[in-house]
C-alpha cells in the first residue's frame, strides 16, 4: 500500500512554504554541494610564475603600499593581542578607529580618510591571497569608515587639497621666464627639461607618472598632426592595452610641445653619444630660437633610453628617468622663479598640469568626451571634480540672471 505523501528524492529536501491558512512543507530544488578541486602537483617553476603575474596584477606602487600597510596592521594586531590573519571584521574597526584618534604635533588628523580607506583594501588582499574573506566588505567594518568620514567633515579635519590648475597663460608666462633667464649652457640644458615638461603634460594631460616613464622610443614626429605620444601604460591601464595622445603644432613656436620635445630631444641624443662635451658644442652652435623648429630632422636617441631624466648641477645628464617627485619640484620651482605668489606655489604639484588640462579646455567650451579622448577618464564623473572646484560658472546658470 502506497503513501499518499510522496517520498522527496535524494537531492531534494523539505523546506516551508508559507500558504494560508497553514504551513506545509513543499519540496524545493537545492543545487548541490560545490567542492574544492585539489591543489594540484605543479613543478617549483610553474608556481613562481604563478606567484609573479599574481604579483604584476597590480601596479607597483600599489604593492608597495599594501606591503606596508599590512605590516602596519600586523604589528598593531601583535601589540594589542588580535589575530592577524584572518582578522575579525571587529578587530578591523577598531584598528581604523585607533588611526583616527592620532593627531601630529600641531594637533591636526595624522591620517586621512582615503589612507585608511587604503589600509582596509591591503588588508583585504592578504586576505584573499591567504585563501579568507576578506573583512573589510563586513557591514561593520563599512560603517566604521563612513562614521570616521563623517566625523572628519564635521569637526573640518583633513579636508582635500587638490593641486592648483596651470592654465595656459600660466605655462606660456612659466616657459618665457624660464627662458629669459638662461645664463649658460648648463641653464639651457635644464630649460629645455622642464619646458618639455611643461609643454608635454600640460598639452597631453599626463600624470606625472606617465610622463617619467616615457622613453625616446614612445615619441613620433607625425608630419600632420605633431607628437604622437604612445601611452604604454596608466593608472586605469594596467594591463598596458596601450594608447596614443596626439599634442599638435601651435601657432607660436615657444608655446609649441613639438618644438618643445625636439629641443629637448637633441640634447638627450648628443649627450647619449658624445656626453657633456657634444652637449656643450650642440648649445653653444644652437641658433637663437626665434622660430619653429618642430619641422627638422628627428634627433638620433636611444630608442630605450628614458625621456625625462635627472641633471646634476654641472649640466650632465643622469641615464635614469626623472621621479615624479622630481616633476613636482621642477612646476613649483618655475613658478616661483616667474614670480607666482608663494601660497599658491605651495598648492602646486604634478597633477596641476593634468588638472590645468581638463580646466582650461572646459573653459574654452570642450565637451565632457573630447576632454575624456585625451586624459583617458573612463567617466565623466571623474571630470565633474574639476568642473566644480575650478570651473564653477561653466554651464551655470547664475550667468544667465541678467544681473
Amino acid at each position: 500500500m502506497h503513501s499518499s505523501d510522496p517520498s522527496p528524492a535524494p537531492d531534494r529536501v523539505l523546506a516551508p512554504v508559507e500558504t494560508a491558512p497553514d504551513r506545509v512543507l513543499a519540496p524545493v530544488e537545492t543545487a548541490p554541494a560545490a567542492s574544492t578541486p585539489a591543489v594540484p602537483v605543479l613543478p617549483a617553476e610553474t608556481l613562481t610564475r604563478v606567484a609573479g603575474a599574481v604579483n604584476r596584477s597590480r601596479s607597483e606602487s600599489t604593492r608597495r603600499n599594501y606591503a606596508a600597510d599590512w605590516r602596519r596592521f600586523t604589528d598593531w594586531c601583535h601589540a594589542e593581542g588580535h589575530p592577524a590573519l584572518p582578522a575579525h571584521p571587529v578587530t578591523v574597526a577598531a584598528y581604523l578607529l585607533a588611526a583616527a584618534a592620532v593627531v601630529d604635533e600641531t594637533g591636526r588628523r595624522a591620517y586621512s580618510p582615503a589612507t585608511l580607506a587604503r589600509w582596509v583594501a591591503g588588508i583585504g588582499h592578504h586576505h584573499h591571497r591567504a585563501g579568507h574573506p576578506a573583512p573589510g566588505a563586513d557591514e561593520v567594518v563599512t560603517a566604521t569608515l563612513s562614521g570616521i568620514r563623517r566625523d572628519y567633515a564635521t569637526s573640518g579635519d583633513r579636508p582635500r587639497t587638490p593641486r592648483a590648475p596651470l592654465l595656459t597663460a600660466d605655462i606660456v608666462t612659466i616657459v618665457d621666464t624660464a627662458r629669459t633667464d638662461c645664463t649658460g649652457w648648463a641653464d639651457e640644458v635644464l630649460e629645455r627639461r622642464d619646458a618639455a615638461i611643461l609643454l608635454l603634460g600640460f598639452a597631453g594631460a599626463f600624470r606625472r607618472s606617465e610622463l617619467t616613464s616615457l622613453t625616446c622610443s614612445d615619441v613620433s614626429l607625425h608630419r600632420p598632426d605633431g607628437l604622437h605620444i604612445r601611452l604604454r601604460k596608466s593608472k586605469t591601464d594596467q594591463q598596458g592595452r596601450g594608447t596614443v595622445r596626439a599634442l599638435p603644432f601651435t601657432q607660436a613656436h615657444t608655446s609649441c610641445p613639438p618644438c618643445a620635445w625636439m629641443r629637448w630631444a637633441q640634447v638627450v641624443a648628443a649627450s647619449d653619444s658624445g656626453g657633456r662635451p657634444a652637449v656643450i658644442r650642440l648649445l653653444r652652435g644652437a641658433e637663437p630660437f626665434d622660430g619653429h623648429v618642430c619641422r627638422g630632422p628627428r634627433p638620433r636617441t636611444v630608442p630605450d633610453s628614458p625621456l625625462l631624466r635627472s641633471i646634476r648641477r654641472n649640466g650632465n645628464l643622469s641615464d635614469t628617468a626623472l621621479s615624479g617627485a622630481a616633476v613636482h619640484k621642477a612646476i613649483r620651482r618655475r613658478a616661483a622663479q616667474a614670480g607666482y605668489d608663494p601660497e599658491l606655489v605651495a598648492q602646486l604639484g604634478g597633477h596641476s598640469l593634468r588638472a590645468g588640462f581638463v580646466t582650461q579646455a572646459f573653459r574654452n567650451g570642450a565637451s565632457a568626451h573630447a576632454i575624456m579622448r585625451q586624459t583617458g577618464h573612463s567617466t565623466p564623473a571623474m571630470l565633474e571634480v574639476y568642473a566644480r572646484e575650478h570651473a564653477p560658472l561653466i554651464g551655470n546658470a547664475v550667468t544667465n540672471l541678467g544681473l
